[in-house]
């Protein structure tokens, strides 16, 4: 297949999302004059899934993450810090946290040399924006699609038409998605028509409906695939 558009998704495929969540909570704690204990990130990221579980299944919105991701971090820990306090806090530090997923730095710009590239993303417009501008891929990117701007968030295939009216209505069979979550980025853009490529690092199984057209272990492969 011919693709003119590769779509990626951001965090866990572009961003080392993990590092940036781990560097960004410690910090954080540091600047509220909390301490800070390695337990504390365990339980911040089974919370944080859940939330975002809700998020991309529509019950709630961005401000409500926002907020109730730390709601139940503190309830849980016990500590008595204000979660509309800490939240600007965090997503502060969590901006400015630009690391790559290895390979992205060398893959992302041998692609933009023949294909159109842009990113769709589920994350937080002041922390996208930020994380984008301050790595080495900036400047690979003709658009980004970020679901709090849009109002929708993938699977929804809201965030994808809005995509595409970004992209110039290209065919469908032109758009490749690459993305890391089967939930989100594969079952999303499988059932918008489209050629996905699961970016599946750890080797982790899938359920047998839970197909893409691709899959890789890492990002290099996709010269193979690609270029």
């Amino acid at each position: 297949m011919t693709y003119s558009w590769l779509l990626f998704d951001a965090d866990g495929t572009l961003f080392d999302y993990d590092q940036a969540e781990a560097t960004a909570l410690e910090q954080a704690f540091a600047e509220v004059g909390t301490a800070f204990e390695p337990a504390h990130l365990n339980a911040y990221r089974e919370i944080n899934t859940r939330v975002w579980r809700e998020f991309e299944a529509g019950r709630i919105t961005a401000e409500r993450l926002r907020l109730q991701r730390f709601e139940l971090l503190f309830e849980t820990l016990g500590r008595s810090l204000i979660p509309a306090e800490f939240s600007p806090v965090y997503l502060h530090h969590l901006a400015r946290a630009s690391q790559l997923i290895e390979g992205a730095r060398e893959i992302v710009p041998a692609l933009c040399a023949k294909y159109r590239l842009a990113l769709i993303t589920n994350g937080l417009r002041d922390v996208q924006r930020p994380r984008l501008a301050g790595s080495a891929i900036r400047d690979c990117f003709k658009e980004v699609i970020i679901s709090e701007e849009i109002g929708a968030a993938k699977p929804d295939p809201a965030i994808f038409d809005a995509a595409f009216e970004r992209l110039g209505r290209p065919q469908r069979a032109e758009v490749l998605l690459v993305g890391d979550s089967l939930t989100s980025d594969i079952a999303g853009g499988r059932r918008y028509g489209l050629d996905t490529c699961w970016f599946n690092p750890t080797g982790a199984a899938r359920a047998a409906d839970a197909t893409s057209t691709y899959e890789i272990r890492h990002l290099s492969e996709l010269a193979r695939l690609l270029l």
